[in-house]
């Protein structure tokens, strides 16, 4: 068993991003079904990319979104976990919480339990407040998941990096409360 994790849940260990994920990543970030509420998949350097960012991002605040490993098997899933965000909407900046599970993993319980465990960090851990979450009003399952997990709808809003006519423009905010 991994003993390099940041914390855990019952079944995934939270952890910081080695070189080994960056082909499962890139394979996750290219799939259509994972990436449908996302404005576009990411190629291989863009998720490449990405990592680098979450990496800086741990090192200079303590948090970002962790690796995520399916405790069971020590597999690689995807992405848990809290960033800073800032662009122009009535709740930023603001923590957001978010998450991005391979399809195998999916609708077993893992994103909310995954979303709870980060949620008690960034609670407990780094003292935050509150906690939002967003996604495109089509995704119906993540926006089950918030609700899932005792967060509570603020409103909707339209996503400032998207364009005007973008089908996925519109957006829903949820928070939660320490």
């Amino acid at each position: 068993m991994q003993t390099n994790y940041l914390f855990q849940s019952n079944r995934l260990g939270f952890r910081n991003w080695k070189i080994g994920d960056h082909e499962p990543f890139a394979d996750l970030n290219n799939d259509p079904e994972v990436m449908a509420f996302l404005p576009k998949g990411l190629c291989v350097e863009e998720s490449s990319e990405m990592i680098s960012r979450m990496e800086n991002t741990h090192n200079d605040l303590g948090f970002t979104f962790f690796a995520v490993d399916l405790l069971e098997t020590n597999e690689f899933i995807g992405f848990i976990g809290i960033i800073r965000s800032s662009f122009d909407a009535f709740f930023t900046p603001c923590y957001e919480i978010s998450w991005r599970l391979k399809r195998s993993v999916w609708n077993k319980g893992l994103a909310a339990e995954g979303a709870i465990a980060c949620l008690k960090y960034g609670f407990e851990v780094l003292q935050m407040d509150n906690i939002h979450s967003i996604t495109s009003v089509l995704n119906k399952k993540s926006e089950y998941i918030m609700q899932k997990i005792g967060m509570t709808k603020l409103g909707e809003f339209d996503h400032p990096k998207l364009e005007a006519k973008h089908p996925l423009k519109r957006h829903v905010v949820y928070q939660i409360s320490k």
